[in-house]
């Protein structure tokens, strides 16, 4: 074998198996932790190597040729048996839980959770993987997916963690003299949003909030508008505005008194209709690091205060 027979670098092939999987060198550098450009970069450079073009590059689409098909099923083969062979190696020394879960699970509730589990057990290592793309367990060399969908979506032999409930918070500081009496009072401050594009969080809108609640939403509310959860969060505990919290999630937030929910009454509280869910990949189901990892995370499930919307709401009916 010469060394010209393959590419100058395996970045380069990961961002072509990842863009041609996807078909979408945006979603790809997403899944790789790279910026768009970079990612196209690296597949105009395969092609250079190649000497063949790989994708037609049309108007907000991206197209795999025929060379291109037939190279990608070739590569994502070799890249899996890499993985494969890479996994069995690390396994030999210190064991390794993969785990998928998306950005908001993480930041919330996941990582902050992870001292306690690498003190108990410092011998298994843990590897988290968060974005909110849904990724294929056995594809990607996943052991453990964590995931936020309705029950029909979750997968073959998910378990389910916990549902979620919605209700307002806000920062102290933001309400401090302003004596609000109801939600009419709440819906006249800025109303941070969630961008929902697609409409898949519904739940999570201010639009539906005020329709359970049975309110006109206001035509004209200064806010701000983010496209992820995590940003939200950032802006309501900045006292920016008021946000749809998701309890349990951001129940430390409001023990820690960062946030509070200033209409007290469970009442004020709606239903997500998705819930968390555990998926474990059937491969990975024996390993002894695998069982521990979700023994754990029962344990933190069966632990975990009661949301702290429904704790006001005991205190507002006193």
């Amino acid at each position: 074998m010469h060394r010209r027979d393959l590419p100058n670098s395996l970045d380069l092939l990961r961002g072509f198996e990842a863009s041609a999987r996807l078909l979408s060198f945006t979603a790809a550098a997403s899944e790789l932790f790279l910026t768009q450009s970079a990612v196209s970069r690296q597949v105009q450079q395969l092609e250079e190597q190649l000497g063949v073009k790989l994708f037609e590059r049309r108007t907000r689409a991206l197209v795999l040729t025929e060379p291109g098909d037939r190279y990608y099923r070739d590569v994502a083969k070799a890249l899996n048996q890499l993985r494969e062979a890479t996994i069995a190696v690390r396994a030999q020394t210190t064991p390794v839980v993969r785990v998928t879960t998306t950005l908001t699970f993480a930041s919330q509730w996941l990582v902050p959770r992870l001292a306690a589990f690498q003190k108990e057990h410092p011998d298994i290592a843990v590897h988290v993987v968060a974005d909110n793309i849904v990724r294929d367990l056995e594809r990607n060399s996943l052991d453990i997916a964590l995931r936020y969908c309705p029950a029909e979506a979750a997968g073959p032999g998910a378990e389910k963690l916990f549902g979620e409930q919605v209700a307002p918070v806000a920062a102290p500081t933001l309400l401090k003299g302003l004596g609000l009496r109801g939600v009419e009072d709440l819906l006249k401050l800025p109303l941070i949003e969630l961008e929902d594009p697609t409409g898949m969080a519904l739940w999570l809108s201010w639009k539906v909030w005020c329709e359970a609640m049975g309110v006109a939403r206001p035509r004209t509310s200064s806010g701000l508008t983010f496209s992820h959860y995590d940003q939200v969060v950032q802006a309501v505990v900045s006292g920016q505005g008021v946000a749809l919290g998701r309890f349990p999630l951001l129940d430390p937030l409001v023990v820690e008194r960062r946030l509070v929910t200033p209409l007290k009454g469970r009442q004020y509280a709606t239903l997500a209709r998705r819930a968390y869910w555990m998926v474990v990949a059937p491969a990975a189901a024996q390993r002894a690091e695998v069982k521990t990892f979700c023994a754990w995370m029962r344990q933190q499930i069966s632990a975990q205060r009661a949301p702290a919307l429904v704790e006001n709401a005991h205190k507002g009916r006193r």
